[in-house]
């Protein structure tokens, strides 16, 4: 019974252990971030960084220049758009540890070629 429960035992410490070090991460995030992931986590761990935390390091304005569309487009830029100006959460679009999608994608079709998720 003992072996069994140091079996059990060590099974737990290394999923619990390879959890922790499983987690995606962006390269440039590993570089500028490391490890800590309260750098980003102002609201707890379980919750989502706060754009206020993005913002330390994206400037609005040079992201709203990035994606700058052409003139009859100008309002598909996902950074300064016709619905939300600049005022968009970070997180409907972006995810460090999972993919996502422009929301832009759930009423219209326009491409975002450059959108890193």
């Amino acid at each position: 019974m003992n072996k069994l429960k140091l079996f059990v035992a060590l099974m737990l410490t290394m999923l619990f252990s390879m959890n922790s070090n499983a987690i995606e991460q962006r390269e440039a995030h590993k570089q500028a971030i490391g490890k800590d992931c309260k750098v980003c986590h102002d609201q707890g761990m379980k919750q989502p960084p706060s754009d206020t935390t993005c913002l330390k390091c994206h400037n609005i304005d040079d992201l709203v220049k990035k994606s700058k569309r052409s003139d009859e487009d100008k309002w598909q830029n996902p950074h300064n758009n016709l619905h939300y100006g600049k005022d968009l959460p970070c997180i409907e679009c972006h995810g460090e540890h999972v993919k996502k999608q422009p929301l832009c994608k759930n009423c219209h079709t326009f491409k975002f070629d450059k959108f890193p998720g």
